[in-house]
């Protein structure tokens, strides 16, 4: 028998990402809007996420530009 496993989804704040990514949070609101940056999740009416394995792969595929 073959046991799959995944990885959890793990949903990081607006403090998190911004420590990630050297943008304002108005600037990340600007590249979404422009489909240049992953979407946030609305968790709820007063709060937003992202989708930790977006924005590494987001970040990944900046360097993989800068190295091409």
């Amino acid at each position: 028998m073959e046991i799959l496993t995944t990885s959890p989804i793990i949903i990081i704040s607006n403090k998190e990402v911004l420590s990630r990514v050297p943008y304002s949070s108005v600037q990340i609101w600007r590249k979404e809007n422009a489909g240049e940056f992953p979407r946030r999740v609305k968790l709820g009416a007063n709060r937003v996420g992202w989708v930790e394995s977006e924005i590494e792969s987001w970040i990944s595929s900046k360097i993989a530009e800068r190295d091409q």
